[in-house]
């Protein structure tokens, strides 16, 4: 079988005999071999004998949640293509042509884009329109460079062995992305074409929940991509604190009216610790992603990252922290151990302990990195 026209499914019986007539019609004008496959989310609304009246087949998926229905239809669908779609009526499965072109084509993702193809009034929630998708769209083309203009259509074309070995397994609506964001980093051939979204035929509310869903669908991106939730805000935190820190080292200085000193000082090895601990996290995260294969790592990019090369820079940074430390307690005795000034004492106290936090912190860095490569069972 060539086609699997999947449509994940929770109390659609408003609309679902639409959708899967028009599913139908496609199937027999344009001659593909195909099927018709609802993966039924425990609808208590009749849907089931709906969709099996109107000659579909039904797959049962118990674990609530768009991804869930979504994945256990994949894994039930016949067919070498699956076009997936929601069954409220708001996509058109009387034209899936441009989809099953590109799949014959060796894409192995076809994506819709609802922005190109034409958005009815009404179809989608200005708040979704003009700032969701296109801000959530544009954050996954920069964490994931690809030309997709269009995140989370729910109307797209995959084929089947491609998707599968992706091991796709959010639950939710954040599977929208998953999908998007998984085929980009293993390189799959993915093409994009224009789609329609009108206005859907059902009476309740949708499934979708704007922040709650835009908040998982966020933070998907962010935790796959540990360059740009840990590595590249830890290396502009650090960067910024070191030089604020070592400026200041020899002297308050001045900008027009503003006059920058210790305690600006202090704020600098502030940014510099949590830069420096925040670039750990991105290295424990490639790591835990080169053992578990979350993401597809560089080994290239790791293959120095040694626990001993860590820990040996983190004891180095510690010992000058103490080195700096002992040269204050000395300058500090040669006072009688009395009252310093702390305009020139901090200067050098400041930058001590610094060192002295993220050498530790490396150190202990260090020892988890080998803790995560260690070979288990």
């Amino acid at each position: 079988m060539e086609l699997t026209i999947l449509m994940p499914c929770l109390n659609e019986a408003e609309t679902l005999e639409t959708c899967i007539n028009k599913a139908r019609t496609y199937l027999e004008t344009s001659g593909v071999d195909g099927e018709i496959l609802i993966a039924d989310n425990g609808s208590t609304d009749g849907s089931q004998d709906i969709a099996r009246r109107c000659g579909a087949r039904v797959v049962d998926v118990p674990m609530r949640g768009y991804g869930a229905a979504l994945i256990g239809g994949c894994n039930a669908a016949y067919g070498d293509y699956v076009i997936m779609g929601d069954a409220d009526d708001s996509y058109d499965f009387l034209h899936l042509d441009p989809f099953v072109e590109k799949l014959r084509e060796g894409y192995d993702l076809v994506m819709g884009n609802r922005f190109k193809g034409g958005i009815e009034p009404g179809a989608m929630p200005p708040l979704h329109k003009y700032i969701g998708n296109p801000v959530l769209s544009f954050i996954g083309r920069l964490f994931y460079p690809s030309s997709i203009g269009d995140f989370h259509c729910g109307l797209r074309g995959y084929r089947r062995e491609s998707i599968l070995k992706l091991g796709l397994c959010t639950t939710g609506m954040e599977y929208a992305s998953e999908m998007v964001v998984k085929a980009t980093l293993y390189k799959l051939k993915i093409a994009e074409v224009p789609t329609t979204l009108k206005k859907d035929g059902r009476s309740h509310p949708p499934h979708l929940r704007s922040f709650r869903d835009g908040w998982r669908h966020l933070k998907f991106l962010l935790m796959h991509s540990p360059n740009w939730l840990f590595m590249y805000p830890g290396i502009a935190l650090l960067v910024l604190g070191l030089l604020m820190t070592i400026g200041l080292m020899f002297g308050p200085i001045s900008i027009g009216s503003v006059t920058l000193d210790i305690h600006t000082m202090l704020y600098g090895s502030a940014f510099a610790i949590i830069g420096a601990s925040t670039i750990q996290f991105s290295l424990f995260t490639k790591t835990y992603a080169k053992k578990s294969g979350f993401i597809p790592v560089d080994d290239k990019e790791i293959s120095k990252l040694t626990e001993d090369r860590v820990i040996l820079t983190g004891g180095i940074l510690l010992g000058l922290g103490i080195v700096a430390t002992i040269l204050a307690l000395v300058l500090w005795s040669k006072n009688s151990f009395g009252a310093l000034d702390p305009q020139h004492i901090m200067r050098l106290t400041i930058p001590a302990l610094t060192c002295m936090a993220i050498g530790v912190q490396m150190m202990f860095g260090g020892f988890f990195i080998g803790i995560l490569n260690i070979k288990h069972k």
